[in-house]
């Protein structure tokens, strides 16, 4: 009864802010124009929450929303009942009249849902703010303690402000989440810091003699500026013609199985957790210069103890690993999503991007990327420090499964360069060179030379083994997809298989 009450009551305050953006929509069409924003937010703290279990303190995250139009989700905080944030949050061209909700939870790590602490509801007026975080209304305790933010606004000066609303600006935040698999071994788990004085310079460690990268039971998660501002309404819907797609994307019940199978690893490999790694990479300086970010920062990004929530990572010792990515550019999010090709999650599931995707109909894009030093990797050797060379980044759009247009390649590389400072300056204020970006057909043959050169260095002289170039599963683990659903695989290797095509979302 409590609960039914509780979301009437939620579902009456959600109807008045659709009634509310509806009218700014309505005074626009009158040609009453509402005055649009770029907007900060620093979300500092809060204090005085309550605890929510009978054992423990709590391990508090929120979840900010402006008009149900854009999102953001803080970090976990753990064991605390006055968690501080201090996270940032910009957004360009919002209109003035905007509201900002806010809700606060509890991670329940192994439980299906969080629990729900409070939320409140403010203007987005610029200057300090100090708000009372309100349980539900029929709670025997109403005040769930206090929350501190400021808020900074000043007028739009986008050209194109009316066409680009609610944009997100910056800081790009990240998380690297470790799978779920990396436990589940007939010994002991990986070891994932790798800074060390007894590390393998490959962060690497030994179990049963197999000598494994904790990169490879990695994935990370980017969310990226702007992305609407590159790709507007463009989005690459999965590929009707390729046989993996159709498994995964036709109408029938074997379909069916197959897609949720996947969308259970997608949860696990993406939960958030406190344990994942996390940060900000902000290259915005004061007066709102930009500088460039380096390679390494990015492709290191989260690797060292867990918990690190610095763009470093722990991994300033770490050298840029000849490797080739699995990415995606979600339509879902804007997020860019990306793991090694050869990460031991893809085992023995139909599609890395669609695991991604979270067997999304259509993507912003999707394909592979890998590093390589200006000259080729050919050229390359170990004794030339990361930090003494420039580097290339180079983006194909690989992926059977959305089969990207390559003419919209050059998209995606103005995107990523204006994410992150390419062609800014040579060297930022920490003396470290940013990056070009290169991006080639999945058919080029430039493509494919570049490609094996990395992959070659990765084995010849990193001393990379063959099984981590491909997906793969050493005895004694218990893979993804087997954690996931343990009868998905035995579902998509069914003969005839294949239901007719599902027409793809526009």
């Amino acid at each position: 009864m409590l609960e039914s009450l509780n979301e009437a009551v939620h579902k009456t305050k959600e109807a008045a802010n659709r009634e509310k953006g509806a009218l700014t929509r309505k005074l626009g069409e009158m040609g009453i124009e509402v005055p649009l924003v770029d907007v900060e937010i620093q979300f500092i703290g809060a204090s005085g929450l309550p605890k929510m279990d009978v054992v423990g303190s709590a391990d508090p995250y929120f979840v900010a929303k402006i008009d149900h139009r854009i999102s953001f989700v803080s970090n976990v905080v753990r064991n605390s009942l006055a968690p501080v944030w201090n996270e940032i949050w910009r957004i360009k061209n919002v209109p003035s009249t905007a509201d900002l909700a806010v809700e606060v939870h509890d991670k329940d790590e192994g439980s299906a849902t969080d629990d729900f602490i409070g939320k409140f509801n403010i203007s987005l007026s610029a200057g300090a703010k100090e708000v009372q975080i309100e349980g539900p209304v029929l709670a025997l305790r109403k005040s769930r303690g206090t929350f501190w933010l400021k808020i900074d606004s000043k007028p739009s000066t986008m050209r194109k402000k009316e066409e680009f609303q609610y944009l997100f600006d910056g800081p790009i935040r990240f998380t690297r989440h470790f799978s779920p698999t990396v436990g589940l071994f007939t010994s002991s788990a990986i070891t994932t810091n790798t800074a060390g004085s007894n590390a393998d310079p490959g962060g690497r460690s030994s179990i049963h003699g197999h000598r494994r990268d904790s990169r490879l039971y990695s994935t990370w998660k980017f969310v990226i500026k702007a992305v609407p501002l590159f790709f507007r309404n463009v989005h690459q819907d999965w590929n009707t013609k390729y046989p993996a797609a159709q498994k995964i994307f036709g109408a029938g019940p074997t379909s069916l199985a197959v897609r949720s199978g996947i969308q259970a690893g997608h949860r696990m490999l993406y939960a958030r957790l406190a344990s994942n790694g996390y940060g900000v990479i902000d290259n915005r300086m004061e007066g709102g210069v930009e500088e460039p970010v380096s390679l390494k920062t990015i492709l290191n990004a989260g690797s060292g103890p867990e918990g690190v929530s610095s763009a470093e990572g722990g991994a300033g010792g770490e050298r840029i690993k000849p490797a080739v990515y699995t990415y995606i550019i979600s339509s879902a999010d804007d997020s860019l999503r990306f793991s090694e090709t050869g990460a031991a999650f893809f085992v023995d599931f139909a599609s890395k991007h669609a695991l991604h995707s979270n067997c999304a109909q259509h993507v912003r894009y999707s394909g592979e990327f890998h590093p390589r030093p200006v000259g080729g990797w050919a050229n390359f050797n170990d004794s030339i420090a990361d930090d003494d060379i420039d580097w290339e980044l180079v983006v194909d759009n690989n992926s059977g499964t959305y089969a990207p247009d390559k003419m919209m390649l050059p998209t995606v590389q103005e995107c990523l360069e204006y994410n992150f400072g390419c062609g800014l300056a040579e060297r930022n204020s920490k003396g470290e060179r940013g990056f070009r970006v290169v991006v080639y057909d999945r058919e080029d043959e430039r493509l494919v030379e570049s490609r094996e050169a990395c992959r070659n260095y990765a084995v010849n002289v990193r001393g990379v083994s063959q099984d981590d170039l491909e997906p793969h599963v050493h005895d004694g683990e218990v893979t993804l997809n087997q954690t996931a659903s343990p009868n998905l695989q035995e579902t998509f290797n069914a003969p005839n298989s294949v239901q007719p095509l599902a027409t793809p979302e526009s």
